[in-house]
């Protein structure tokens, strides 16, 4: 993909004393920079995704201008391959100069960086930690390309022996997402990951304790209700199985986003982990919770404020606290634990899979697309909100 076409020249180049100008272009986006300071600076201007980027090759004559062309020659066939030079160039540093340019640690940086923005923060924190710390360090260094299936097993099987089996399982799924990107950008002719389906011992109950027994539910229920401590508290703890959302989206849920009218809370992207607006609607029953609630705490902020301020939320260990105050350990039910709760008992009486995984607000979804996804399946969601609700107060009545 070299750019034949008259540009700049080495004579010219060796002649440029006092430049006139603070741009010299050369052809396909190359050209050199005149710093303030005198400096002469190779850039290159480039599109991708929508967007203009600039991307630097080093100064003058340090780098030649035939390293130079060679650098914008390489940039412009990773566009071609749907790969950002920039961040390519930026994984490359980070995984260290020396390393193979196509290795795992290489790729799955590059891949992070792409992604890391449309996640919530503490979630992209844990993801770049597990692959430092579980990953790069024995595979790091292996070009995707060559890396099999019993190697990355290995490596998992690693983390699974010392009793993080939770871990091994969302690093096989990083793993798959960083290797389909391989795949997507010609670096890798498979999805080894994909092969290793099946073999590692199954997370059963996954990392948050929950009840699925309906007896049992109903009692738990019954002992919410009994809840004597701080009103907001209560509150949170009723309203938790109802909306089964993350913990730290509830604590941190503020009475601007909620709208009345249309029975509807609206969440903001910067809060959720996937980092798109998440829509819950409200049951007459959520409704009827938030209404009691707003004496208390509707003229401030957070639905659930602090016992001791106002201007901060409750924290997150509150909820799980409360539990523990009913008599409930953490074996047995975490704040958490909602959410797995109305996962299996809504698939088990039928309910669209697809609803329920988008009210769960689950999976890595396309960034374009995720603007307007909020509400799919949404009037099948509402009615599934509505049942879930009559279902549970039939749980603590003992009528169902």
């Amino acid at each position: 993909m070299s750019v034949n076409r008259s540009g700049l020249s080495d004579v010219f180049l060796r002649t440029l004393k006092n430049p006139q100008k603070k741009k010299y272009t050369d052809g396909g986006g190359l050209f050199l920079f005149v710093s303030p300071a005198g400096g002469k600076l190779w850039r290159m201007a480039y599109r991708f995704g929508g967007k203009q980027k600039l991307l630097s090759f080093g100064s003058y004559p340090e780098v030649s201008l035939k390293r130079a062309r060679t650098l914008r020659d390489e940039a412009r066939e990773r566009i071609a391959a749907g790969i950002d030079p920039g961040l390519h160039k930026k994984a490359v540093k980070e995984a260290d100069e020396t390393q193979n340019r196509d290795s795992f640690e290489v790729l799955a940086r590059e891949w992070f960086e792409s992604n890391c923005e449309r996640w919530a923060k503490s979630n992209s924190d844990k993801i770049i930690a597990r692959l430092e710390n579980d990953l790069f360090p024995f595979i790091g260094s292996v070009p995707v390309s060559l890396l099999r299936a019993p190697e990355l097993l290995k490596v998992l099987q690693r983390i699974a022996a010392r009793g993080a089996l939770d871990t091994a399982h969302r690093a096989l799924q990083n793993c798959g997402a960083i290797l389909r990107y391989a795949v997507a950008t010609g670096r890798a002719e498979q999805d080894v990951a994909a092969f290793l389906k099946g073999a590692l011992p199954s997370a059963k109950g996954g990392h948050f304790s929950t009840i699925t027994d309906p007896r049992k539910i109903g009692q738990l229920l019954r002992a919410i209700d009994g809840y004597d401590g701080y009103i907001p508290v209560g509150c949170a703890l009723k309203i938790m199985p109802l909306v089964f959302v993350r913990p730290g989206e509830l604590r941190l849920a503020e009475w601007s986003e909620f709208n009345f009218k249309e029975k509807e809370w609206r969440i903001p992207a910067t809060r959720m982990k996937m980092r798109e607006q998440h829509l819950v609607p409200l049951s007459s029953q959520v409704m009827a919770l938030l209404e009691h609630l707003s004496p208390y705490t509707g003229r401030g902020r957070y639905l659930f404020p602090s016992v001791r301020t106002d201007d901060r939320p409750i924290s997150d260990n509150t909820l799980n606290a409360a539990l523990r105050r009913l008599g409930y350990a953490k074996e047995e039910i975490t704040s958490h634990g909602f959410r797995s709760m109305a996962s299996t008992l809504l698939n088990e009486q039928g309910w669209n899979r697809d609803a329920i995984e988008r009210q769960l607000a689950h999976g890595e979804r396309d960034p374009i697309r995720a603007a307007y996804n909020y509400a799919e399946f949404l009037p099948e969601r509402r009615k599934m909100m509505q049942a879930w609700a009559d279902y549970l107060d039939n749980l603590r009545t003992g009528t169902d």
